[in-house]
């Protein structure tokens, strides 16, 4: 009997016929093409000597066979997807920690990390695409050496692992998150229910496949339900409206920087928006602004769904209700799937409206970090995962986040809220992009900064911007210093880095 909490569980709700994998401009994959790929992966793994438990690390670049290659892979080992885009050390770095049994790289395509990997013995898969058979179709070759019988072989159970993700690290060694078939498929659900998925819909997937935000709520929860996704080979703003009108998606999901680019491009594409109404449109991974949330309603005429993950939790954990049910525009939205707690420092649960740090636990979060038992043992308390994020829940159970605990400013006593600041700064018709930041102050110890990035064609001075956030903030949340530049620093998935920004700009001294 096949284990319910199991991937291959997640592929068997589609239609034979019906396309499960398509790709602009080419040949889709049916739900029966799918099914019947991700066995002989399994099965060509396994001649090979890799079973469950076993980690396979995954280069590919975004495209249907990145897609279909974790999905596979993940019902039968361990996958461990990274960005593509890694420079050798970056490499160095990431294979030496996971010590994967394998990598997986597309065959006739270069890439660092087949150097790294022969340096650190990592024999190497390649993955030859098969393009004939349908969107993401492949078959797998690896090196005579690696042949023999898996400890366990077949196809996974819900407690296998299946994906391996590091976290962002931005403030200290990237702990490395384990996730269980049982995880992604919890998560998976959870998604497909919140924004009421089912096989009639179709997701234009965007989204880096390297991240957990593309590979759960673009890919498997669409698979989940039985529906299609259409991979692409990544986010374009010039490409999007045309992808709209060939694919003709019902939904997409993304972060606010996408939406802010796709936005940017509707006026010119109004005919196109006319004919291909998406049912709604999904954004999480980034704090989306309430300006930029209502300006994408009225252009797509569609709603704006905002959403809370991370990668420790699958990716969701909160999210506002499809309509008639409210969105509370600067609320991530309800809980939706885990459990949601605000907890005090002393690991107490606090009343409803007080402020403290979110806290999940349910069936989508991780069970530990792998290997590191000082940062579980700091993470979970009473069988609540620590997010590290400061919020509230309101009277309806609301959830509003304040900011991540490590970016609090600290101005001499008085906990500065970075994002609060952002939002205000952002509401003056100049300003396109604002990130607020702590730096170091010889009394006070941090001082309010923020770094701005003006609208083309539009002015600011730093005292006019001053002035304006005077007007809506408490004196000690006004930044103190205020630097225009022409772009922000954003991580790979474009998530915008807060931490570090005062030495980026001098500002450190």
């Amino acid at each position: 009997m096949q284990d319910a909490n199991a991937i291959l569980t997640q592929l068997s709700r589609g239609a034979d016929a019906s396309t499960a994998i398509s790709a602009p401009e080419a040949k889709p994959l049916s739900w029966r093409g799918l099914r019947e790929l991700a066995a002989r992966t399994i099965d060509a793994l396994n001649a090979m000597g890799i079973g469950r438990g076993d980690r396979v690390a995954i280069v590919l670049r975004n495209g249907p066979e990145m897609a279909t290659a974790f999905v596979s892979l993940a019902t039968g080992v361990a996958t461990a997807p990274l960005n593509p885009g890694y420079r050798q050390d970056e490499f160095d770095f990431y294979l030496g920690d996971l010590r994967p049994k394998a990598l997986v790289v597309e065959a006739s395509v270069g890439s660092p990390a087949r150097t790294v990997a022969a340096k650190l013995g990592i024999p190497v898969v390649e993955l030859h695409p098969q393009p004939g058979e349908g969107a993401g179709s492949f078959r797998l070759e690896g090196p005579p050496a690696l042949r023999g019988r898996p400890q366990s072989p077949g196809e996974g159970e819900g407690d296998d692992l299946a994906l391996l993700l590091h976290t962002s690290g931005t403030t200290a060694r990237p702990k490395l998150v384990p996730l269980t078939q049982s995880n992604l498929s919890a998560s998976a659900r959870n998604i497909a229910g919140t924004l009421a998925l089912s096989p009639a819909d179709i997701c234009l997937q965007i989204m880096p496949l390297f991240h957990i935000h593309g590979l759960i709520a673009g890919v498997l929860s669409s698979l989940s339900a039985g529906a299609q996704v259409c991979i692409t080979p990544g986010f374009n703003a010039l490409r999007f409206f045309h992808w709209l009108e060939e694919v003709h998606p019902t939904w997409t999901t993304g972060v606010p920087t996408m939406h802010r680019a796709v936005l940017g491009r509707a006026d010119r594409n109004k005919q196109i928006l006319a004919r291909r109404r998406l049912r709604l449109i999904r954004s999480s991974s980034a704090s989306l602004r309430p300006r930029l949330m209502a300006e994408l309603e009225a252009a797509f005429q569609a709603p704006v769904i905002e959403a809370y993950g991370m990668t420790e939790a699958s990716h969701q954990m909160a999210s506002n209700p499809l309509p008639p049910r409210p969105r509370k525009p600067g609320s991530v939205g309800l809980a939706a799937g885990p459990e949601i707690g605000i907890m005090d420092e002393a690991g107490t649960l606090l009343p409803q409206g007080a402020s403290g740090e979110i806290v999940v636990r349910g069936a989508n979060v991780t069970r530990g970090y792998l290997d590191n038992p000082e940062a579980n043992a700091t993470a979970f308390v009473n069988g609540w995962f620590r997010t590290g994020d400061q919020g509230s829940l309101d009277e309806d159970g609301y959830l509003r986040i304040s900011g991540r605990l490590k970016e609090m400013i600290n101005r001499g006593g008085e906990k500065v809220s970075p994002l609060e600041v952002d939002v205000v700064l952002m509401e003056h018709p100049s300003v396109q992009l604002a990130l607020c930041f702590g730096m170091p102050h010889e009394k006070l110890g941090e001082e309010v900064a923020a770094a701005v990035v003006l609208k083309e064609g539009k002015t600011a001075t730093e005292r006019e911007l001053r002035d304006f956030a005077e007007k809506h903030l408490v004196h000690y949340k006004v930044p103190h210093k205020i630097v225009f530049v022409t772009e922000l620093p954003r991580g790979p998935t474009g998530k915008l880095q807060r931490i570090g920004l005062a030495a980026k700009l001098g500002l450190d001294k």
